[in-house]
């Protein structure tokens, strides 16, 4: 393998637990983003010409350390972190030296970006920015807003954290039930952020999904009797066991009712099935809990031959009372349409605001799909057109057009 493939491929695969790494011990994430930058760009200029290094992480680790390591120097506003630096320093030249994986710190640095100072609404992005890789464009997808707005929003929260010298720490026992929803929103969003490129199994975008199921396992390990933890990683789970049936040999996408269960990961199932089951002697209901018992009902059409939509549009009903998202209200449109009837489905679908739903693919899909059988062929048409032009994957859109085109 070339070098810049080597780098590329450590950048997809490794920025989190780098970054993650250094930052925990660092109070400046913009100096630890700028020195990451710089070594990965140290890297292209010499692998080259000296060989891939053995270690490429310890490598990239150390020469991000040093510029650190050198701008504390020059500045002398972290001087009290130069021991742990090098402390670090000489931890890289052991790791480099030995068989020891490198430490992976990001379910740490998940919890040290729920700080107090930093603004609640900014905890998750920043999660997803810096211990998962996302781009700022993906993130505002995600979170229905404008990809300039987030970036923004995201420059400031670093720039508070420098200028404020925030102290990263990590929280007593009795703090982190209060800072666990970030981290679970943000492994969620960074699992649905793969779940969209689930047509490419070598898609960057793609390996998000199976490394927000280690972090789910990792925090399971952390706390494993806290219900949404073990909710979220039976949701994810359940999911996942999915992915290979999405799509045809052709690389057609099969919407999930119309999906052949025997493609569906059995084993992945019984284990989501264990998780949820453990969640629910808890007696403590949560979204995430009823978002992976909705997919629970769905998985077992493998046993039944058929799907329980009254007992999904139930479930749905609790998940928009205790968290009404704009995922959740369309969730329950649908599901209320297969249950009781597309006039009620559209009912519920019309109801949502306007204005939170122009750039929302998954509304505009179920608008056309139900539109088109009212027949109300012009609502319909679009619908679908909306839908197709919010598409990113060109599966669903090849999908949504021949839909079209049966009106």
């Amino acid at each position: 393998m070339e070098a810049h493939q080597v780098i590329e491929q450590t950048a997809r695969n490794a920025y989190g637990r780098l970054l993650s790494y250094l930052a925990v011990n660092w109070r400046d994430l913009q100096a630890v983003e700028d020195a990451i930058g710089d070594a990965f760009l140290a890297a292209l200029e010499t692998w080259p010409k000296i060989g891939i290094p053995d270690k490429p992480e310890a490598w990239l680790v150390t020469a991000a350390r040093r510029r650190l390591i050198d701008r504390a120097r020059r500045t002398r506003v972290s001087e009290s972190a130069l021991p742990t630096l090098i402390a670090m320093s000489e931890d890289t030249q052991r790791l480099a030296s030995s068989n020891t994986g490198f430490p992976d710190e990001r379910l740490r640095m998940m919890f040290l970006c729920t700080h107090p100072a930093i603004d609640p609404a900014m905890r998750t992005p920043l999660m997803l920015q810096t211990v998962l890789g996302i781009d700022a464009a993906r993130i505002a997808s995600a979170f229905i807003v404008k990809p300039s707005t987030m970036s923004q929003r995201l420059t400031r929260v670093k720039a508070k954290i420098r200028t404020e010298r925030i102290t990263f720490e990590l929280p007593d026992a009795e703090e982190i039930p209060n800072r666990l929803d970030s981290i679970l929103e943000a492994i969620y969003a960074a699992y649905g952020s793969g779940w969209d490129e689930a047509a490419s199994a070598d898609s960057p975008h793609r390996r998000l999904a199976e490394e927000s199921i280690y972090l789910g396992r990792l925090l399971l390990q952390f706390n494993p009797r806290e219900p949404e933890v073990n909710g979220l990683l039976a949701l994810m789970l359940h999911c996942e066991a999915r992915v290979g049936a999405r799509h045809d040999e052709e690389g057609n996408y099969i919407p999930l009712s119309q999906q052949d269960c025997a493609r569906w990961e059995q084993g992945m199932i019984l284990e989501a099935e264990r998780y949820l089951h453990i969640a629910s002697q808890a007696g403590e209901i949560g979204r995430f809990q009823l978002m992976a018992a909705i997919q629970s009902v769905h998985a077992h059409r493998l046993w039944t031959g058929q799907t329980e939509w009254e007992a999904i549009a139930q479930l749905y009903e609790g998940l928009t009372r205790i968290s009404p998202t704009l995922g959740a209200l369309v969730g329950r449109a649908a599901a209320v349409a297969e249950a009781y009837g597309s006039e009620r489905g559209i009912a519920l679908l019309e109801a949502i605001p306007s204005a939170e739903v122009v750039s929302y693919q998954p509304y505009w899909a179920l608008a056309g799909h139900l539109y088109k059988r009212m027949q109300r062929k012009e609502d319909a048409r679009l619908a679908y057109s909306r839908a197709i032009g919010l598409s990113t994957d060109i599966s669903i859109r090849q999908f949504l057009n021949r839909q079209d085109a049966e009106i």
